[in-house]
């Protein structure tokens, strides 16, 4: 390490002004953040994404005109590296499965505290997944609902699959997880797509919580690789 750090471009898409420059002037005051762009509106922050390749994008949920979720899966659509972590006032469980199952890498509340809404975004930045942590049991209380396996040898994962599962409860991205385990992205992807598939869900966010729910994985700390 050369001491270094890349300053992460983000963008600010939500249609409360005061709010939307409140935020962006709170990641201005830290040097691991620069805000490229501000948008009151999905159409208007498709139009700037083209112009200024953000890292990540901020996205308020509940918007005039177009949706949050559309604007969310246009933008994944348009530009499927770049990260998207909601910040919303909803604490809805609907509001929160739909986020994640459009895309989402990330669902913050807007009433966190700013310290930590930061180190949130700087955890983003770097790959990881992002959720306020009273949503967790939420969400593991929606996936309940579904029917699916209630261990990994009932899922019948292989030992890579249960390996992968824990890098994804430590909230690591498919590259960092490549990097970790000197394999592929594009192989990662695939085991991904297989432990899904198994545990019956469809986000890796999802996969996380029933991971750390199940015990097999610790939020935040990631597992050595053998």
């Amino acid at each position: 390490m050369n001491g270094l750090q890349h300053t992460r471009r983000i963008m600010v898409i939500d249609d409360h002004p005061l709010f939307r420059k409140g935020v962006a002037q709170l990641l201005e005051f830290d040097p691991r953040f620069d805000v490229v762009g501000e948008a009151a509106s999905g159409e208007e922050g498709l139009s700037l994404l083209a112009k200024l390749h953000p890292d990540l994008v901020l996205l308020d949920l509940q918007m005039k005109g177009m949706s949050g979720i559309d604007a969310l899966k246009a933008v994944k659509s348009q530009d499927p590296q770049v990260r998207v972590i909601m910040l919303t006032v909803s604490d809805s469980e609907e509001d929160l499965v739909a986020a994640l199952r459009a895309g989402a890498d990330g669902y913050l509340l807007k009433d966190m505290e700013p310290e930590d809404l930061v180190d949130r975004l700087d955890s983003a930045s770097h790959g990881r997944v992002v959720l306020s942590e009273i949503l967790t049991d939420m969400l593991a209380h929606a996936m309940r609902s579904q029917t699916g396996p209630v261990d990994t040898e009932d899922a019948e994962l292989t030992e890579r699959e249960r390996q992968i599962l824990e890098y994804i409860a430590a909230g690591l991205s498919n590259k960092l997880i490549a990097r970790q385990l000197g394999i592929t992205e594009n192989t990662v992807k695939v085991h991904v797509k297989h432990v899904l598939k198994k545990l019956n869900l469809r986000s890796r966010l999802e996969a996380a919580v029933w991971a750390i729910q199940n015990g097999h994985g610790t939020p935040g700390q990631a597992p050595c690789p053998t």
